[in-house]
């Protein structure tokens, strides 16, 4: 998901939440937004499934609005096995033509080969690198090479990752696709300054056990 805007003055960059206090000013484009922004957007994850669930998802918005997706997450879990990608790597035809048959999700033959592609890609990944969690956070990028929160589509580490997944055979994982990425699973705390958000997520970034 990818919330990028010009910068502004700090008011004009966020909203108040259904509390009062102030959030990213993304929020306002859908009441349920608030839910997601506060419980998991920027926050870091280190558990392999939901990395690979929310590479899914990105790829799967990708030219649709994460509103669309968000409602769908529930279908698209139950469809892909709760995304467990060494479940979804063992999918035949057979289950592509049940996923184009789901009106529950969103019914793209390549976004929906793209997944089980790259669940047997992650297969291979955990084999050489430990975990996925161990492999994407290397990619972390140092504070310095950050620049203004939600004034970028793209950075250095989200090309690089992005780069290094398609040589490992990936689909669907551009370097915008893999900035969104970062940002919703806290490799990075994009949250505006004023956000009530952003000292919760750098608090969760700061306890946060890098996988090794």
């Amino acid at each position: 998901m990818d919330h990028n805007e010009n910068t502004a003055s700090l008011p004009e960059r966020t909203v108040a939440g259904p509390d009062g206090l102030p959030r990213c000013r993304w929020c306002a484009a859908a009441p349920e937004f608030f839910d997601y922004h506060d419980r998991e957007w920027g926050f870091p994850v280190g558990d392999d499934r939901r990395l690979f669930e929310k590479l899914c998802l990105e790829s799967f918005q990708s030219g649709l609005s994460w509103r669309t997706i968000l409602a769908k997450r529930e279908n698209f879990r139950a469809a892909f096995h709760g995304f467990d990608f060494q479940k979804v790597a063992a999918f035949t035809e057979e289950d592509v033509a049940r996923l184009l048959a789901d009106a529950g999700i969103v019914r793209h033959r390549g976004k929906i080969e793209a997944v089980i592609n790259n669940a047997r890609r992650a297969c291979e990944l955990v084999k050489a690198e430990g975990s996925l969690a161990a492999y994407i956070w290397r990619f972390e990028p140092k504070a310095e090479d950050l620049g203004e929160p939600q004034t970028q589509s793209t950075s250095p580490a989200s090309v690089a990752l992005s780069k290094d997944l398609k040589k490992r055979g990936w689909a669907f994982v551009g370097p915008t696709t893999v900035y969104a990425f970062m940002q919703a699973m806290g490799l990075i705390n994009d949250h505006v300054p004023g956000c009530t958000g952003r000292q919760a997520a750098e608090q969760a970034r700061q306890l946060f056990q890098r996988p090794r």
